[in-house]
């Protein structure tokens, strides 16, 4: 996800980009998208742009002209607006011709010139926004890298907020506080401190001063060197100093190393790859916090480390039978081996059982004599069929001999008539 460094780096793309290209034309937007169109037309105009924390401002600006009422008649913009964009997970600018327009170009600003070249919002997974004449975002803080007195002011006299009841790793990526903070940079700024990224943010952060007398005297490193061992292992050498002047600095560094993926001439990521100490690098550990986010550390995860540790399709699938409830107990369940569901079943089995005993008075009882007639009857069974045969036998042959008599004795009685 791109974080405060990258959105920074997409201002500086924007302006070395689009300096002194007159824009023309309505602003396009991509069918696709569920982000508001911009209602801005000029047939003249410029783009600059602005960055703060994860935010960047695009400024369309029209161009002075003599005729002021022709170009009001005709519908076109005569005064500036503001379009205030975040990326999402997957946004940047590309500034192409109009035959080489890129794939998930989703808002599309034209160049007046032939031939046409076309400054593009590109987004793959369109998770990014824009604002038309919007601001930015009052719930944000100050900017980590350009606003550094306000944002470690507001810091400082807010540690008494509940906010801060929770572990560092996750409060750095409260965009209220540490606006332009994000996965890898929380990651790189704990580890080079030492710090557990599971302890109580208010525990790391009380004792800090609002104002940082070491701000003039700190530099921003362009290489970090390495120490070896006798052993010959590789550790990195550590920056001292509190942390939220590494939440000022280390984004810094970032942006010194240039591009990352946003000059679409050269997407390398070497320089990047080679800068990062601890974010997916070889030898670290990495769990999920309990907002899902990964978090990669060396060491000690710290006392408020989550209870269960789940893959990602762990989670979905717990999601959908506990529906959403994430209490201990819950957690404490769904982290135990495949002997649990056995005993659920076994549970089951004996509620079931349960109101049968309630119901009947003696079910052993019956069932044992039910069990005793069964086995008399299969041992006396050739014995009851010889007698029902001989009971059939006597009754046939007593059938008539029983009419005969009546039969005769009825005609005597006529015949004596």
């Amino acid at each position: 996800m791109p974080e405060g460094p990258e959105l920074h780096l997409a201002s500086l793309y924007v302006n070395k980009m689009c300096a002194g290209v007159v824009f023309t034309g309505p602003v396009r937007k991509s069918e696709v998208s569920k982000s508001p169109d911009v209602a801005f037309a000029c047939e003249a105009y410029l783009i600059t742009a602005t960055s703060r924390g994860k935010e960047v401002k695009l400024t369309l600006t029209p161009m002075k002209s003599d005729d002021t009422k022709q170009r009001v008649k005709a519908g076109q913009a005569d005064q500036a607006m503001d379009i205030v964009l975040r990326f999402g997970m997957s946004g940047y600018f590309r500034f192409t011709t109009e035959d080489e327009l890129p794939k998930h170009a989703h808002l599309r600003f034209y160049s007046k010139e032939t031939p046409c070249r076309v400054l593009s919002f590109v987004d793959a997974r369109r998770f990014g926004t824009w604002h038309p004449n919007g601001t930015w975002q009052p719930d944000r803080g100050p900017c980590i890298m350009f606003e550094y007195e306000s944002f470690r002011e507001k810091v400082v006299s807010r540690l008494s907020d509940r906010a801060f009841d929770k572990p560092i790793c996750e409060v750095l990526l409260n965009q209220k506080y540490f606006n332009g903070i994000g996965n890898y940079l929380r990651a790189e700024i704990l580890f080079r401190l030492n710090i557990p990224p599971f302890v109580a943010a208010r525990v790391v952060l009380e004792g800090l001063e609002s104002e940082d007398l070491c701000e003039n005297e700190k530099k921003v490193k362009d290489e970090i060197p390495d120490t070896k061992t006798s052993d010959g292992d590789t550790q990195l050498k550590r920056e001292t100093g509190d942390l939220l002047r590494l939440c000022h600095t280390v984004p810094l560094e970032v942006v010194s190393l240039g591009g990352k993926g946003y000059d679409p001439q050269k997407a390398d990521y070497s320089d990047f790859e080679a800068w990062l100490q601890c974010y997916y690098k070889d030898g670290m550990t990495s769990i999920r916090d309990h907002n899902g986010r990964t978090m990669w550390f060396k060491g000690d995860p710290g006392p408020m480390t989550p209870k269960v540790l789940k893959s990602p399709k762990a989670k979905k699938k717990a999601k959908k039978e506990e529906d959403h409830d994430y209490t201990d107990n819950k957690k404490v369940a769904r982290g135990r081996s495949e002997s649990t569901p056995k005993k659920k079943v076994v549970k089951q089995e004996t509620a079931t059982k349960t109101p049968k005993k309630e119901k009947d008075a003696h079910p052993k009882e019956a069932g044992s004599k039910r069990r005793e007639t069964e086995k008399s009857e299969e041992v006396n069974a050739p014995q009851t069929k010889e007698r029902s045969a001989a009971r059939g036998r006597k009754s046939s042959s007593a059938e008539p001999t029983a009419g005969a008599p009546r039969r005769s004795s009825r005609m005597t009685r006529q015949n004596s008539k």
